[in-house]
């Protein structure tokens, strides 16, 4: 039976009781009752262990519980006590799971046993360790390497990383694609064209002496709930936070601190956002093109007046280049074109640009609202390029500060999870470990997607995630996958990408990073790297789920061995026995970033890795920071002319993490009961023929050949401009065709699927 979705506003505060009951509600969910003492002792705490869910920093001086709801959700869920035991797969056939929900699937428990998916029973059977390496090793070796996919989740650690991109080179490819190109990948495009550096320039520091800051297509509350901490203090020091983002979001709105007992008492929250702004979905371009012409215009007063100049004149002139042609752009645009194409009145963009104008240090901050779209590098480097009209990168309280998701997405990168061959030191690996390294470049996520689809691919190593569950033109793939060879998982719970099986299948369970990893040398430390390119240590303290796990670089390094021929420079069983050895390695082959690595682990706020723009070295080609132009002022696929179409957006709700579903509760919207629910402007909904709270069937609107349709949908009128709608991720996927991707980084343009509604 379909489940229904209630729908009540939700008009408290984040964070609050709120929080504090979910979090009690998602403890005793998990029996996991025992593991709460130890979010206040060692979560995110030096000495302890660093949260698997967001990449939000962590300040020198921790909070006395220095964790969110998402953050205790997502422990609580790795050291729930169920357990998917071989007994649990003997119950269930893999046709019965593939019927399950996602939540369903997962809350079964952590996975025990490496299981091996047995065809004629149609069912995930043990087998022992040792059997499933020589198996894989054996596999890989008949393969043509390019014909196989190594791909990464994000929550490995830096060491993990290292060696996985390491066996992949060793093995003969560049096929690493990772979450990021799912996300951020169009943050490692645009920054370097405009900057010089893929990554952010902001430091937790920064926040302290900031005195604007701006907003774009992020939701705070729901995917990095620890920034509102940071957020709350710079309101107490009465600076302005301009938010624009096309849902009203409560973790924009309201704040109450649960660490602060007069708060929670009283009930009375800190008002976060100071101006909110609903721009329709990839209208951003638009809205910060009239925020540009608006100092445009106020610089051109200050000067006939002869006052304070609201450009940077002179950083313009030392730093930059193609600002003329930015200008002329500025100025060509008429009001009309930029009103239509971001759904907001002229008086929105004044107001806060007027804000901007008068700030002396300012950080924007940005998410996938920005980057998942077709135009979504275009949208990043306008706003880098507002900052640089004003100089707002490169000094203390400035900067640019893309928010990431996966606790070590941006640190598997540093260490060579990419499948561009430029950015990885390959000489230096050559060196290193005495071998030549495939020079081309790898598939992607999109383009592994498409030789997928085409039959191309032999083998899919997955280090962690839910690849297919993640993926757009999921009917499709989901179709194409059973004609891969050899699909490895290494996972720590079951998900539904586990039971879209090739003709070899195998679960290869692990540790997660809040347990004690013990190996030759003792327990052994990890690290990963924040959003804000910050290096933190991490000590697992619980007891395994299991003594059957191994840890994900024994696990990698048993694959290695099987799998490649002996090479007494690559020392595999050295680096399991003391994870300090694999740090050497990394700080061998990136000397610039990390430099006394494992001297500095427990640097108190983690060691920042260097980042040029930081200084006002900008590493680009001209040597300086670019103004670029966008390529329009809309980002989406859809081109507004047909009003029967909406732009889709696919998001998160707040009982979730990526594709791990906690719970059917979406507090903060207040939305419970039911995923399959789509949120419309009620005036839309009307002007469909839907009935308040009606049905809906979604259809992508291309014409491409290919039906792509969800029907069942719960209408929820909610407050969103007119011309957009929104539903959750993972399930809206399948409405995403492959082909819908960032122009330049191919990051999936889920944050604007062009739709047509119609009512069931």
């Amino acid at each position: 039976m379909a489940r229904r979705a209630r729908y009540k506003p939700y008009l408290q505060p984040t964070g609050g009781w709120g929080s504090v009951k979910s979090l009690g509600r998602h403890v005793l969910g998990q029996n996991a009752l025992h593991t709460a003492p130890g979010l206040l002792k060692d979560h995110n705490k030096l000495g302890g262990y660093a949260c698997t869910s967001c990449a939000w920093t962590k300040p020198r001086k921790a909070h006395l519980g220095e964790f969110c709801e998402n953050g205790a959700k997502a422990t609580f869920w790795d050291l729930t006590a169920r357990r998917t035991t071989p007994d649990f797969f003997a119950r269930h056939s893999v046709t019965e799971l593939l019927g399950w929900s996602d939540y369903d699937l997962e809350n079964a428990g952590r996975l025990t046993h490496p299981m091996r998916y047995d065809r004629a029973s149609d069912r995930y059977v043990e087998v022992s360790w040792a059997e499933a390496f020589v198996d894989i090793g054996a596999k890989l070796k008949g393969y043509d390497p390019k014909s196989t996919v190594f791909y990464a989740s994000g929550r490995a650690s830096l060491e993990t990383s290292y060696m996985y991109q390491l066996f992949a080179r060793l093995y003969g490819h560049n096929n690493l694609p990772d979450s990021s190109n799912m996300c951020h990948e169009t943050t490692s495009v645009a920054l370097p064209q405009s900057i010089g550096t893929p990554v952010g320039t902001v430091l937790l520091d920064d926040f302290a002496t900031t005195d604007c800051i701006l907003s774009f297509g992020q939701n705070v509350g729901t995917n990095s709930p620890r920034l509102l901490h940071t957020l709350q203090e710079v309101r107490e020091r009465d600076v302005p936070i301009i938010v624009f983002n096309p849902l009203r979001e409560r973790g924009w709105e309201e704040f109450v601190n649960p660490q602060r007992p007069g708060q929670m008492l009283t009930n009375a929250p800190t008002r976060i956002a100071t101006q909110y702004h609903q721009p329709r979905a990839g209208g951003d371009i638009a809205a910060m093109m009239g925020i540009g012409k608006v100092l445009l215009a106020l610089d051109d007063a200050a000067k006939a007046a002869g006052g304070a100049r609201v450009l940077d004149e002179a950083f313009i002139a030392e730093h930059t280049q193609d600002f003329p042609a930015f200008e002329a752009r500025l100025r060509e645009t008429g009001w009309d074109e930029i009103i239509a194409a971001s759904g907001l009145p002229r008086a929105a963009m004044e107001a806060a640009a007027a804000t901007y104008a008068r700030a002396t240090a300012a950080i924007a901050i940005y998410g996938m609202g920005l980057t998942q779209h077709r135009l979504g590098v275009d949208s990043v480097q306008m706003l880098v390029n507002l900052l640089l009209m004003r100089g707002q990168i490169g000094k203390p309280g400035a900067g640019i500060c893309p928010v990431r998701g996966h606790s070590n997405v941006q640190g598997q990168r540093t260490v060579g999870i990419a499948e561009k061959a430029e950015l990885v030191p390959l000489d230096r690996l050559a060196r290193q470990y005495r071998f030549e390294p495939p020079r081309e470049d790898g598939l992607a996520t999109v383009e592994a997607c498409e030789a997928i689809v085409a039959g191309e691919i032999r083998a899919f190593i997955g280090l962690g995630g839910n690849f297919v569950r993640a993926v757009p033109e999921r009917e499709l793939m989901e179709a194409k996958w059973g004609g891969i060879d050899l699909s490895v998982q290494i996972a720590t719970k079951l998900n539904r990408c586990h039971l879209i099986t090739g003709r070899t299948s195998y679960l290869l369970p692990t540790l997660v990073r809040s347990e004690i990893d013990s190996q030759a040398s003792g327990p052994q430390i990890v690290t990963i790297e924040d959003s804000t390119t910050c290096i933190h240590a991490s000590r697992g303290k619980w007891k395994p789920a299991a003594n059957t796990l191994l840890s994900e670089p024994r696990i990698v390094a048993e694959l290695a061995k099987a799998t490649l021929p002996p090479n007494p420079h690559v020392p595999w069983d050295e680096w399991v026995a003391d994870y300090g050895k694999i740090r050497d390695a990394i700080e061998a082959t990136y000397p610039d970033q990390f430099e006394r690595f494992n001297e500095r682990l427990d640097t108190p706020g983690g060691f920042p890795r260097p980042v040029a723009a930081r200084d006002r070295r900008w590493e680009t080609e001209s040597g300086k920071a670019n103004f670029k132009l966008p390529k329009g002022l809309s980002a989406s696929f859809d081109d507004g002319r047909d009003h029967t179409v909406l732009r889709l957006i696919t998001l998160r709700s707040n009982d979730q993490f990526n594709t791990t579903v906690y719970g059917y509760d979406d507090r903060l919207r207040g939305i419970h009961g039911s995923r399959m629910v789509v949120m419309m402007n009620a005036d839309d909904r009307i002007r469909f023929g839907i009935a308040e709270k009606g049905r809906a069937r979604l259809t992508t609107a291309v014409d491409d050949g290919m039906l792509r349709s969800m029907g069942g949908f719960e209408v929820v009128d909610y407050d969103i401009p007119a011309g957009t709608c929104a539903a959750y991720f993972p399930e809206c996927n399948a409405l995403l065709p492959l082909w819908q991707f960032a122009e330049e980084s191919k990051t999936p343009a889920a944050k604007s699927i062009p739709v047509r509604i119609s009512a069931e």
